[in-house]
């Protein structure tokens, strides 16, 4: 680990305490993971020079083995706690080599206030070791370093100017992958109901354009993007909101026969026009369609990046069959993801008719089984049916998926969360995940269930590195900025889960979910009455069982106990009859402090195979019983006690 002595680094708005490890930000305290505090922590105390990635790694992970993976993403949430923009850089990725730190760094825990490091610009390149002794020079001594100074930096400048006059006259290779937006394509069909169609096309041109080149060319989630559909956005406020170089916009026409599209690339920087097509072809053709506007965007984009090696996997890619030969299948199956996208109990329930119909017409559609799958996952996950029915018609979905297409990322996720959901079989829904992120990498949602699965295990560096991913590939989807800020809730991070929560509602104050949230957090913290405040707001849109439970443990928390029971003898008279009835009980017990209850109950959920027991080594409700050895007994048969 980096050296933990008694020091205040201090750099811009920003201080270090090395002993507290704490990162504060004019006197606020900025979250950081414990990876990444001891990231920073080397980074700054090497100020000015080149911390290799083979250092970063042995000192931040001594103990374990860990992929390359893993430092980018802890680079990147340092990154995210600095707030670092365009304008304002605190890291610089030197190519194939490592991280500097460019800011001017001061150690002010010292009377002496000790210079570390003195300033390094992005464009200047100099690296200026920190000096080996504190003590102060004699004035002799400054002349001397001062001559020297100025000898290293004449040399540095001249070096450098020389290499960007070569550089330029060659051709400049981008320090990170290309990133696009594929907006939503709009229906000009002049029928709403033809929304699933564009919508779908959408989709699929994300699917195919993220399989070109995953590690030179990343493409945003379907969730954020959808965010700009009908909109008035610039491209400079999209490319800044989404993080992205390139757009590609798009337009479809569609009759009872033929379709035309239209679609065009355009550069972020100077909203140029880098490429437009117009499409007509016949409905039968659609498929292959897609594959060639694949090929002709990945060409473009191959050439905007100069001389980069070409993007190898680009017409294997976008000439993949598309999964099945028949337009009917496909149009039922976009019209499946359109409903299962909505994230609605109705929605999910006609997802599910649409993907059989397109299993009718092409009973090898391993596409349309990993959306049965998918939707028989949340319908189980998110209580809105028996998991003992669900849970299995989901796995043999995803098994069918898998036997017709090995190698399709999304049934590996599928099957994933039936393993770790009602199997409680953690090595085997790992080995799902990752299988899954090694076939598509771009995929958000892998990276946003394994974040939650690696949480409950108490894996939280690891966990949070998958979540900042998946933020990164859908930075405006809700539901991931949500279930982050329930991974800060678990690690006992309530402040930087409240922040987190406020951030969702920045993006949609209508989400009620994000203020749900707020609840446990604010119990943790003891703020009943801001727990209250939340509940009050949700009582308003109606009362329910997830109401009651939480009503019951904020009372029952802060001795208001005749409340509590009111609102828990509501609960009981609907419970048992529910998909939700453990979840919903569990929060309602843990909170009126009925610990044999609570423990009676979660022996129940664990014998009937419900998810409301993955959680239990993580979630603090369960604080008060964790020394009772039938919890400890718990933890062992789940495998949780690692």
């Amino acid at each position: 680990m980096p050296s933990l002595t008694n020091h205040l680094y201090q750099f811009g708005e920003f201080t270090l305490d090395a002993q507290s490890r704490v990162l504060k930000r004019a006197g606020a305290t900025a979250p950081l993971t414990p990876k990444a505090f001891d990231t920073l922590l080397l980074l700054v105390q090497n100020a000015g020079r080149i911390v290799s990635k083979d250092e970063l790694m042995k000192t931040v992970w001594p103990d374990s083995f860990v992929e390359e993976s893993n430092l980018t993403q802890t680079i990147f949430m340092v990154r995210k706690a600095l707030d670092e923009t365009s304008d304002r850089r605190y890291i610089l990725t030197v190519q194939g080599q490592g991280y500097r730190f460019l800011a001017p760094v001061t150690d002010s825990a010292n009377e002496a206030q000790e210079r570390v490091a003195p300033a390094a610009p992005a464009d200047a390149g100099s690296i200026v070791e920190t000096p080996s002794s504190s003590r102060t020079p004699s004035a002799r001594g400054w002349r001397w370093v001062v001559i020297a100074s100025a000898a290293v930096a004449f040399v540095l400048i001249v070096g450098i100017t020389l290499w960007l006059w070569h550089s330029r006259r060659g051709t400049a290779q981008p320090a990170v992958k290309i990133m696009l937006a594929v907006l939503p394509f709009e229906n000009f069909t002049g029928d709403p109901g033809q929304d699933y169609f564009s919508d779908g096309l959408t989709e699929e041109m994300i699917s195919q354009l993220g399989d070109l080149d995953p590690a030179h060319l990343g493409v945003i989630a379907r969730t954020s993007v959808m965010h700009y559909k009908h909109s008035q956005e610039s491209i400079p406020q999209i490319g800044r909101e989404l993080g992205v170089q390139y757009v590609i916009e798009g337009s479809v026409r569609r009759d009872s026969e033929r379709v035309r599209i239209t679609a065009q690339l355009i550069q972020v920087k100077d909203q140029s026009h880098v490429w437009a097509r117009e499409y007509d072809r016949d409905l039968g053709h659609l498929l292959e369609l897609q594959g060639e506007i694949a090929r002709e965007v990945a060409n473009e984009i191959e050439l905007s990046l100069g001389e980069r090696p070409r993007i190898e996997t680009a017409q294997e890619a976008a000439a993949r069959p598309p999964g099945t030969q028949s337009y009917e299948a496909y149009d039922l199956y976009l019209k499946g993801r359109y409903l299962w996208n909505k994230r609605t109990a109705e929605g999910f329930r006609q997802a599910v008719d649409y993907f059989q119909q397109a299993i009718d017409k092409d009973p090898n559609y391993a596409q349309a089984y990993a959306g049965l799958a998918d939707t028989y996952g949340l319908l189980s996950t998110w209580y809105l049916g028996p998991q003992n029915e669900l849970m299995p018609k989901a796995r043999a979905a995803a098994l069918r998926a898998l036997q017709l297409e090995e190698g399709l990322a999304e049934a590996h996720t599928s099957l994933a969360l039936v393993e770790e959901n009602y199997d409680y079989d953690w090595a085997g829904a790992e080995k799902e995940f990752r299988r899954a992120i090694q076939l598509n990498p771009q995929y958000a949602t892998t990276h946003q269930w394994y974040a939650e699965f690696l949480s409950w295990q108490g894996r939280f560096d690891e966990a949070f590195a998958e979540s900042s991913q998946a933020q990164q590939l859908d930075p405006l989807s809700l539901i991931i900025a949500s279930d982050h800020a329930v991974i800060l809730y678990r690690s006992r991070q309530y402040e930087s889960a409240l922040n987190q929560c406020r951030s969702a509602l920045q993006l949609d104050p209508t989400y009620d979910h994000a203020r749900d949230l707020m609840i446990p957090s604010n119990l943790q913290l003891g703020r009943f009455d801001d727990a209250i405040d939340e509940i009050n707001r949700w009582a308003s849109h109606g009362e329910g069982p997830w109401l009651w439970a939480w009503e019951a443990a904020v009372y029952g928390r802060s001795g208001r106990a005749a409340r509590a029971h009111g609102a828990l003898a509501k609960l009981e008279q609907v419970a048992s009859s529910r998909p939700d009835r453990y979840a919903t009980l569990l929060v309602a017990y843990s909170g009126t402090g009925q610990k044999e209850r609570v423990l009676d109950l979660l022996e129940r959920a664990y014998a009937d195979h419900s998810n409301a027991v993955v959680e239990i080594k993580v979630n603090p409700i369960y604080d008060p019983i964790r020394g009772d050895p039938r919890f400890r007994d718990l933890l062992r048969r789940l495998r949780l006690d690692r």
